[in-house]
């Protein structure tokens, strides 16, 4: 097993606006389909390829030991069967690029990843042009906010919320997965404190953030 720490960094196909993707030398990377393409512009060698290769059309010319080919009809989405790879190898921290900003659905289904992800006790980050989604069940401690941050329950009620450092705060509130309350809050001190008791809550912050 991988030590805690480890990233795994997750390569989709879809477009990449914003900063490049932050691979380092110790980071596990996985192309998920057309991803690979993305790997290869941005001159990065994935440790695995993994999808159903509607995207490429056929797999890459690598070694078996780092394709994994899945059939064309499947309950998993491509990514998430990445996410199980890397959950199944003891990855705890997922940084995913290229999962947002194409079909809503396809997005909308990255989010619940990253819900999926903490609900294993892993955290997934999902980055888009200007912002970095996450799903949280403990606190948070944010420093360097230089934008909006949002909160949104997932998956039924999240109690016990907390929000403390911004302009808009909460205490011991409950949050509902149909009433969004919790959007479009601004920084006001360091460092900004969400907590929950229980649920799952979504929170949305800029690039550049700084978790503690």
């Amino acid at each position: 097993m991988i030590q805690q720490e480890t990233r795994c960094v997750v390569l989709c196909a879809g477009r990449l606006k914003g900063k490049p993707p932050e691979v380092s030398k110790n980071d596990f990377v996985i192309a998920v389909d057309g991803g690979y393409k993305h790997a290869k512009k941005a001159k990065i060698k994935p440790n695995l390829v993994i999808g159903d290769f509607d995207s490429l059309k056929k797999p890459p010319d690598l070694p078996a030991s780092k394709i994994v080919r899945l059939p064309r009809e499947k309950d998993e989405t491509d990514l998430l069967a990445a996410l199980n790879y890397g959950l199944e190898k003891g990855f705890k921290n997922f940084h995913i690029y290229g999962a947002s900003g194409g079909r809503i659905d396809h997005t909308l289904a990255a989010v619940q990843n990253l819900a999926y992800l903490a609900s294993k006790g892993a955290r997934g980050y999902l980055y888009t042009k200007k912002t970095v989604v996450t799903a949280i069940n403990k606190d948070l401690k944010l420093r360097g906010v230089r934008g909006i941050v949002s909160v949104f329950a997932h998956g039924g009620d999240a109690l016990g919320v907390t929000l403390d450092g911004l302009k808009y705060k909460l205490k011991d509130a409950a949050l509902s997965s149909g009433y969004p309350i919790g959007i479009s809050n601004q920084p006001e001190s360091e460092p900004v404190y969400i907590g929950l008791k229980s649920g799952t809550l979504i929170v949305t912050y800029p690039r550049g953030t700084k978790e503690e």
